[in-house]
């Protein structure tokens, strides 16, 4: 194998990873979104279930004193 096989050769494997790495980056912005995203509904139900309990409300899913 000539030195500019080995060069061609070594020029395709750095394509491939800077295309690995460039689906990598946004594979993991989307997560990012998605993550963001859930903490705020879970940030939005803690203030809710909160806001419930100072008014002395109950949540639907509570059984009874009786049972």
């Amino acid at each position: 194998m000539s030195d500019e096989d080995r060069f061609i050769d070594i020029e395709i494997k750095l394509a491939h990873q800077e295309d690995l790495v460039e689906s990598l980056n946004t594979r993991i912005y989307e997560q990012q979104k998605q993550i963001d995203k859930l903490e705020a509904m879970l940030n939005a139900l803690a203030e809710h279930l909160r806001n419930n309990a100072q008014h002395g409300q109950t949540p639907l899913n509570e059984r009874p004193p009786h049972y």
